[in-house]
Protein backbone atom coordinates (compact mmCIF):
# COMPACT_ATOMS: atom_id res chain seq x y z
CA UNK A 1 0.00 0.00 0.00
CA UNK A 2 1.34 3.46 -1.01
CA UNK A 3 1.47 5.65 1.96
CA UNK A 4 1.47 8.53 0.16
CA UNK A 5 -1.79 7.59 -1.41
CA UNK A 6 -3.89 6.34 1.31
CA UNK A 7 -4.94 6.60 4.96
CA UNK A 8 -6.19 3.57 7.24
CA UNK A 9 -9.45 4.57 9.26
CA UNK A 10 -10.09 1.71 11.59
CA UNK A 11 -8.61 -0.79 8.85
CA UNK A 12 -9.90 0.76 6.16
CA UNK A 13 -8.34 2.07 3.25
CA UNK A 14 -8.89 5.50 2.03
CA UNK A 15 -7.70 7.54 -0.78
CA UNK A 16 -5.53 10.88 0.83
CA UNK A 17 -6.56 13.45 -2.43
CA UNK A 18 -10.58 13.22 -1.19
CA UNK A 19 -10.01 12.27 2.85
CA UNK A 20 -8.50 13.03 5.68
CA UNK A 21 -8.35 12.65 9.07
CA UNK A 22 -10.64 15.61 9.51
CA UNK A 23 -13.10 14.69 7.29
CA UNK A 24 -13.74 11.00 8.73
CA UNK A 25 -14.04 12.37 12.52
CA UNK A 26 -16.68 15.26 10.47
CA UNK A 27 -18.51 11.98 9.57
CA UNK A 28 -18.49 10.19 12.99
CA UNK A 29 -19.97 12.66 14.42
CA UNK A 30 -22.41 13.78 11.53
CA UNK A 31 -26.08 14.78 12.75
CA UNK A 32 -28.28 12.54 10.49
CA UNK A 33 -31.89 14.14 10.50
CA UNK A 34 -34.74 12.33 9.75
CA UNK A 35 -35.58 13.28 6.31
CA UNK A 36 -32.17 12.63 5.20
CA UNK A 37 -31.80 10.32 2.69
CA UNK A 38 -28.28 7.87 1.90
CA UNK A 39 -27.16 6.17 -0.81
CA UNK A 40 -24.80 3.46 0.51
CA UNK A 41 -22.56 2.07 -2.50
CA UNK A 42 -19.66 0.13 -2.70
CA UNK A 43 -17.07 1.74 -4.74
CA UNK A 44 -17.37 1.26 -8.75
CA UNK A 45 -21.77 0.30 -7.80
CA UNK A 46 -23.54 2.77 -9.05
CA UNK A 47 -22.49 6.17 -6.90
CA UNK A 48 -22.82 8.70 -9.41
CA UNK A 49 -25.78 7.08 -10.90
CA UNK A 50 -27.75 7.87 -7.36
CA UNK A 51 -26.11 11.38 -7.44
CA UNK A 52 -28.48 11.80 -10.33
CA UNK A 53 -31.08 9.94 -8.98
CA UNK A 54 -31.72 11.70 -5.46
CA UNK A 55 -31.99 15.23 -6.13
CA UNK A 56 -34.53 14.22 -8.90
CA UNK A 57 -36.75 12.20 -7.11
CA UNK A 58 -36.75 14.46 -4.10
CA UNK A 59 -37.27 17.33 -6.20
CA UNK A 60 -40.23 16.06 -8.33
CA UNK A 61 -38.03 16.27 -11.37
CA UNK A 62 -36.80 19.64 -11.51
CA UNK A 63 -33.31 19.67 -13.23
CA UNK A 64 -32.00 22.70 -11.60
CA UNK A 65 -29.79 21.03 -9.26
CA UNK A 66 -28.49 18.64 -11.40
CA UNK A 67 -27.50 21.14 -14.41
CA UNK A 68 -26.55 23.80 -11.86
CA UNK A 69 -24.16 22.44 -9.27
CA UNK A 70 -21.90 19.62 -9.59
CA UNK A 71 -22.70 15.98 -8.27
CA UNK A 72 -20.28 15.77 -5.50
CA UNK A 73 -21.24 19.19 -4.21
CA UNK A 74 -25.06 18.58 -4.53
CA UNK A 75 -25.03 15.11 -3.18
CA UNK A 76 -21.77 15.00 -1.07
CA UNK A 77 -19.96 11.54 0.00
CA UNK A 78 -20.47 11.78 4.23
CA UNK A 79 -16.77 10.84 4.82
CA UNK A 80 -15.10 13.17 2.07
CA UNK A 81 -13.14 16.51 2.61
CA UNK A 82 -16.01 18.63 0.60
CA UNK A 83 -18.63 17.64 3.31
CA UNK A 84 -18.15 20.20 5.97
CA UNK A 85 -17.46 22.65 3.30
CA UNK A 86 -21.12 21.94 1.38
CA UNK A 87 -23.33 21.14 4.63
CA UNK A 88 -24.39 24.26 5.45
CA UNK A 89 -25.79 25.06 1.47
CA UNK A 90 -27.61 20.98 1.26
CA UNK A 91 -31.68 21.91 1.22
CA UNK A 92 -33.82 19.74 2.99
CA UNK A 93 -34.48 16.77 2.44
CA UNK A 94 -30.87 16.24 2.63
CA UNK A 95 -29.44 13.44 0.07
CA UNK A 96 -25.84 12.07 0.57
CA UNK A 97 -23.81 8.87 -0.74
CA UNK A 98 -21.20 6.82 1.33
CA UNK A 99 -19.39 4.07 1.04
CA UNK A 100 -19.03 3.42 4.23
CA UNK A 101 -19.89 -0.33 5.58
CA UNK A 102 -22.76 -0.25 8.15
CA UNK A 103 -21.15 -0.57 11.51
CA UNK A 104 -18.82 2.86 10.18
CA UNK A 105 -22.36 4.99 9.59
CA UNK A 106 -22.37 8.13 12.75
CA UNK A 107 -24.46 6.95 16.27
CA UNK A 108 -26.68 9.68 14.76
CA UNK A 109 -27.71 7.80 11.48
CA UNK A 110 -29.04 4.58 13.84
CA UNK A 111 -30.63 7.20 16.50
CA UNK A 112 -32.41 8.66 13.34
CA UNK A 113 -35.36 7.72 10.65
CA UNK A 114 -33.02 8.97 8.35
CA UNK A 115 -33.44 6.02 4.68
CA UNK A 116 -30.59 4.14 3.08
CA UNK A 117 -30.60 2.62 -0.35
CA UNK A 118 -28.26 0.21 -0.47
CA UNK A 119 -27.20 -0.24 -3.74
CA UNK A 120 -25.72 -3.63 -5.00
CA UNK A 121 -23.69 -4.65 -8.25
CA UNK A 122 -22.69 -7.34 -9.41
CA UNK A 123 -18.65 -7.84 -7.78
CA UNK A 124 -17.11 -9.05 -11.07
CA UNK A 125 -18.40 -6.05 -12.87
CA UNK A 126 -17.25 -3.47 -9.95
CA UNK A 127 -13.64 -5.03 -10.42
CA UNK A 128 -13.54 -4.05 -13.80
CA UNK A 129 -14.81 -0.80 -13.76
CA UNK A 130 -12.51 -0.75 -10.55
CA UNK A 131 -9.58 -1.44 -12.69
CA UNK A 132 -10.30 1.18 -14.99
CA UNK A 133 -11.01 3.94 -12.70
CA UNK A 134 -7.39 3.12 -10.97
CA UNK A 135 -5.55 3.32 -14.70
CA UNK A 136 -6.84 6.47 -14.72
CA UNK A 137 -7.41 8.14 -11.26
CA UNK A 138 -4.10 10.00 -10.52
CA UNK A 139 -4.66 10.19 -6.96
CA UNK A 140 -4.79 5.83 -6.95
CA UNK A 141 -2.32 3.27 -6.97
CA UNK A 142 -1.78 1.74 -10.58
CA UNK A 143 -3.75 -1.18 -10.39
CA UNK A 144 -1.01 -3.43 -11.97
CA UNK A 145 -2.00 -6.22 -14.30
CA UNK A 146 -6.31 -7.12 -14.41
CA UNK A 147 -5.10 -10.31 -12.26
CA UNK A 148 -2.97 -8.95 -9.77
CA UNK A 149 -5.99 -6.31 -8.68
CA UNK A 150 -8.10 -9.24 -9.00
CA UNK A 151 -6.07 -10.88 -6.25
CA UNK A 152 -5.68 -7.26 -4.45
CA UNK A 153 -9.90 -7.37 -4.78
CA UNK A 154 -10.31 -10.67 -3.28
CA UNK A 155 -7.87 -10.28 -0.67
CA UNK A 156 -9.86 -6.95 0.41
CA UNK A 157 -6.53 -4.39 -0.32
CA UNK A 158 -8.75 -2.39 -2.15
CA UNK A 159 -10.47 0.84 -1.38
CA UNK A 160 -13.17 0.64 1.42
CA UNK A 161 -12.03 -3.02 2.42
CA UNK A 162 -13.88 -6.67 1.03
CA UNK A 163 -16.47 -6.22 -1.13
CA UNK A 164 -18.52 -8.98 0.98
CA UNK A 165 -17.67 -7.60 4.36
CA UNK A 166 -19.65 -4.31 2.86
CA UNK A 167 -22.64 -6.44 1.32
CA UNK A 168 -23.12 -8.64 4.74
CA UNK A 169 -22.49 -5.41 7.15
CA UNK A 170 -25.72 -3.43 5.55
CA UNK A 171 -27.56 -6.70 4.45
CA UNK A 172 -27.61 -8.06 8.67
CA UNK A 173 -28.47 -4.63 9.18
CA UNK A 174 -31.76 -4.50 11.05
CA UNK A 175 -33.59 -0.84 9.94
CA UNK A 176 -36.78 -2.15 8.76
CA UNK A 177 -38.43 0.26 6.78
CA UNK A 178 -35.61 2.36 6.69
CA UNK A 179 -33.39 0.75 4.34
CA UNK A 180 -34.25 -0.08 0.47
CA UNK A 181 -31.98 -2.91 -1.29
CA UNK A 182 -31.85 -1.76 -5.51
CA UNK A 183 -29.31 -3.50 -7.59
CA UNK A 184 -27.72 -1.65 -10.42
CA UNK A 185 -28.45 -4.07 -12.78
CA UNK A 186 -32.28 -3.61 -11.75
CA UNK A 187 -31.78 -0.19 -12.72
CA UNK A 188 -29.76 -0.95 -16.23
CA UNK A 189 -32.73 -3.33 -17.38
CA UNK A 190 -35.81 -0.94 -16.48
CA UNK A 191 -35.11 2.28 -15.18
CA UNK A 192 -38.76 3.49 -14.58
CA UNK A 193 -39.66 0.48 -12.48
CA UNK A 194 -36.44 1.20 -10.26
CA UNK A 195 -37.34 5.19 -9.95
CA UNK A 196 -40.55 3.99 -8.83
CA UNK A 197 -39.64 1.84 -6.46
CA UNK A 198 -37.46 4.18 -4.80
CA UNK A 199 -40.16 7.00 -5.20
CA UNK A 200 -42.42 5.08 -3.48
CA UNK A 201 -39.66 4.37 -0.82
CA UNK A 202 -39.17 8.03 -0.12
CA UNK A 203 -43.03 8.99 0.44
CA UNK A 204 -42.91 10.85 -2.87
CA UNK A 205 -45.49 9.65 -5.16
CA UNK A 206 -43.99 10.67 -8.80
CA UNK A 207 -46.89 10.82 -11.47
CA UNK A 208 -45.57 8.86 -14.31
CA UNK A 209 -44.82 11.61 -16.76
CA UNK A 210 -42.02 12.73 -14.23
CA UNK A 211 -40.96 9.15 -13.41
CA UNK A 212 -40.32 9.17 -16.96
CA UNK A 213 -38.60 12.69 -17.56
CA UNK A 214 -35.97 11.36 -14.48
CA UNK A 215 -35.41 8.47 -16.32
CA UNK A 216 -34.45 10.06 -19.43
CA UNK A 217 -32.08 13.13 -17.89
CA UNK A 218 -30.56 10.00 -15.88
CA UNK A 219 -29.48 7.24 -18.92
CA UNK A 220 -26.23 7.02 -19.21
CA UNK A 221 -25.83 8.99 -22.45
CA UNK A 222 -27.33 12.00 -20.71
CA UNK A 223 -25.01 11.52 -18.07
CA UNK A 224 -22.22 11.28 -20.11
CA UNK A 225 -22.91 14.89 -21.45
CA UNK A 226 -23.59 16.22 -18.71
CA UNK A 227 -20.42 18.40 -17.41
CA UNK A 228 -22.06 18.61 -13.56
CA UNK A 229 -22.16 14.74 -13.93
CA UNK A 230 -19.25 13.39 -15.70
CA UNK A 231 -16.42 14.83 -13.74
CA UNK A 232 -14.73 16.57 -16.54
CA UNK A 233 -14.30 19.36 -14.57
CA UNK A 234 -11.57 17.95 -12.57
CA UNK A 235 -8.67 18.88 -13.68
CA UNK A 236 -6.59 16.02 -15.69
CA UNK A 237 -4.05 15.91 -12.76
CA UNK A 238 -6.63 14.12 -10.58
CA UNK A 239 -8.37 12.12 -13.17
CA UNK A 240 -6.66 11.59 -16.69
CA UNK A 241 -9.75 11.15 -19.23
CA UNK A 242 -7.15 10.38 -21.85
CA UNK A 243 -6.83 7.28 -20.50
CA UNK A 244 -10.44 6.02 -19.75
CA UNK A 245 -13.12 8.09 -19.28
CA UNK A 246 -14.78 8.33 -15.89
CA UNK A 247 -17.80 7.13 -17.30
CA UNK A 248 -16.65 4.25 -18.97
CA UNK A 249 -19.44 1.96 -19.92
CA UNK A 250 -22.60 1.82 -17.51
CA UNK A 251 -23.61 -1.74 -18.35
CA UNK A 252 -23.69 -5.01 -16.87
CA UNK A 253 -21.86 -8.13 -17.86
CA UNK A 254 -18.19 -6.46 -19.16
CA UNK A 255 -16.71 -8.85 -16.64
CA UNK A 256 -17.11 -11.18 -19.71
CA UNK A 257 -14.67 -9.95 -21.83
CA UNK A 258 -12.08 -9.70 -19.18
CA UNK A 259 -11.97 -12.92 -16.74
CA UNK A 260 -10.22 -15.94 -17.86
CA UNK A 261 -12.23 -19.02 -17.18
CA UNK A 262 -9.52 -19.45 -13.50
CA UNK A 263 -9.89 -16.37 -13.19
CA UNK A 264 -13.80 -16.97 -12.98
CA UNK A 265 -13.68 -20.18 -10.96
CA UNK A 266 -10.94 -18.69 -8.47
CA UNK A 267 -13.46 -15.07 -8.15
CA UNK A 268 -16.37 -17.06 -7.35
CA UNK A 269 -15.03 -20.03 -5.26
CA UNK A 270 -14.11 -17.53 -2.69
CA UNK A 271 -16.99 -14.91 -2.73
CA UNK A 272 -19.40 -18.10 -2.23
CA UNK A 273 -17.06 -19.02 0.41
CA UNK A 274 -17.17 -15.63 2.20
CA UNK A 275 -21.16 -15.42 1.79
CA UNK A 276 -21.68 -18.85 3.59
CA UNK A 277 -24.61 -18.96 5.96
CA UNK A 278 -25.71 -15.46 5.06
CA UNK A 279 -29.51 -15.54 5.11
CA UNK A 280 -29.61 -13.41 2.00
CA UNK A 281 -28.93 -14.80 -1.53
CA UNK A 282 -26.72 -12.38 -4.30
CA UNK A 283 -29.52 -11.98 -7.48
CA UNK A 284 -27.13 -13.13 -9.96
CA UNK A 285 -25.00 -16.28 -11.00
CA UNK A 286 -20.92 -15.67 -9.17
CA UNK A 287 -20.53 -18.41 -12.21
Amino acid sequence: MSEEMYLQYRGLMVPKETHSLESLKFAEEFTFKDEDVTAVVYPKSGTIWMQEILPLLLNEGDLTPIQTIPNWDRVPWLEEKRLALVVDQLTSPRAMVTHFPYQFMPPSFHSSKAKAIYVMRNPKDIVVSSYYFHQMAEFLEDPGTFDEFLEKFLEGKVLFGKWTDHVKSWRSAELGDRVLYITYEDMIQDLPAALRRMSEFLGRNLIEEAIQKIAEHCSFKTMKTNCMSNFSLVPKVYMNTDISPFLRKGVAGDWKNHFSSEQLARFASVIRKELEGESFSLPWSLD
